[in-house]
């Protein structure tokens, strides 16, 4: 049963039927200058993180032989274990804290500007659905596991094992702790809070969806496997991944499914893989030798079909005009 239940009045004004837009539409106010300040103060929280972070680190890197003129024009160093000569886990408890603070400023403005729960944008429902959550955590990261093993077993060039017990059990508390804030900041900003901002805008689903996917395939453009294998391929694949995890969404009106896609996509491929040119680098089970982004591609779309014919089949999806409208 979901929680909303606008009057007569409202209910005639309601542009859609989907129970998630109608959430982001009834609950609390939706002022233009309230989303505004609320992404600044994600983008606040965001920064004022990183910037208590850049100059013991700019140190750091300058102690280690690289010049000013180099960490400006390779920002990631920042953030680059083997380049600072740093634990690994230092640095990503640094690189997950960045989204803590932004979490804190964007509910802040969820909160105090815009009035609303943060139910409210997780999902169209009264409660969100945690067993639809792990799931999709269940399905997504069993298709990681086997492909993950696949590759080793038929292509062991590629992958070493490199099996670290104390740093993997270190590795994986800390983002069990911290990495749901970070997938789930990013889950709830570009398909929830803005997709149902900018469909109260168009007065439909399909152009928020799209604008927000490729929102987030912009905002993944600074990651360093970016500059190894090229902006094309790699908006490529974060706005198909984006606009997959949108349809999800819209379908099944909430986000548990795509959160739960998201954090296992995120954790679980932590903690078995580790590429020179990953965004965060733990202590996992192999390291990466050599990559193939067009054939990684091409595996994550067939993983991404079937576990969607896996989900219309337990969840009875029929209304797909959802997606639309």
């Amino acid at each position: 049963m979901n929680d909303i239940a606008p009057d007569t009045k409202q209910q005639e004004q309601i542009p859609f039927n989907n129970l998630y837009l109608i959430s982001g539409l009834v609950h609390g106010q939706n002022k233009g200058w309230m989303y505004v300040l609320t992404i600044l103060l994600l983008l606040f929280g965001y920064m004022l993180f990183q910037s208590l972070c850049v100059l013991p680190l700019m140190a750091v890197l300058m102690k280690n032989g690289y010049s000013q003129d180099e960490v400006v024009r390779n920002a990631n160093l920042l953030f680059d274990a083997n380049a600072l000569k740093m634990d690994r886990n230092i640095v990503l408890a640094l690189e997950l804290g960045m989204f803590v603070f932004a979490f804190f400023g964007f509910f802040t403005g969820l909160r105090f500007f815009h009035h609303k729960t943060l139910t409210s944008v997780l999902t169209g429902y009264e409660r969100f659905r945690y067993k639809r959550f792990w799931f999709a955590f269940g399905v997504w990261g069993a298709f990681l596991v086997i492909s993950v093993l696949a590759n080793y077993i038929f292509f062991p060039g590629e992958l070493v094992f490199s099996f670290d017990p104390v740093g993997f059990l270190i590795s994986t508390l800390m983002m069990a702790l911290l990495m749901p804030i970070q997938t789930g900041i990013e889950e709830i900003v570009f398909r929830g809070y803005l997709l149902q901002g900018l469909s109260q805008i168009f007065k439909n689903a399909i152009v928020p969806l799209i604008i927000t996917s490729l929102l987030f395939g912009a905002a993944h453009m600074s990651n360093p496997e970016v500059k190894q294998f090229g902006r094309p391929i790699m908006l490529t694949y974060y706005t198909s991944f984006a606009l997959f995890m949108g349809c999800i969404t819209l379908i099944d009106e909430g986000l548990e499914l795509a959160f739960g896609i998201h954090f296992a996509n995120n954790i679980i491929s932590s903690m078995l893989l580790c590429s020179p040119n990953s965004a965060v680098k733990t202590y996992s089970v192999f390291d990466v030798k050599s990559e193939n982004p067009g054939s990684e591609i091409i595996a994550w779309l067939i993983m991404a079909a079937i576990t969607f014919f896996i989900f219309k089949f337990r969840y009875r999806w029929k209304n797909f005009n959802l997606i639309i409208k």
